[in-house]
């Protein structure tokens, strides 16, 4: 349950700093659209990080010398 909890966080405080930085008010229809198009760029960036990350570390040698 943690685990969840901080992942909803992470996203929640992820889209309040695109709205932030992009001075976009959700009220308007068409800053919405723009909030969701830069939200889902930052969400598949953030997807293609990770599994640049979990890449390394499948390829590191974990074993003792």
């Amino acid at each position: 349950m943690k685990i969840f909890m901080f992942i909803i966080m992470f996203l929640l405080i992820g889209a309040f700093f695109i709205i932030s930085e992009g001075n976009i008010y959700l009220g308007n229809s068409e800053e919405r659209v723009q909030f969701f198009d830069l939200y889902g760029h930052w969400f598949d960036g953030l997807i293609d990080n990770a599994g640049t990350v979990s890449g390394y570390v499948v390829q590191m040698d974990w074993l003792p010398e």
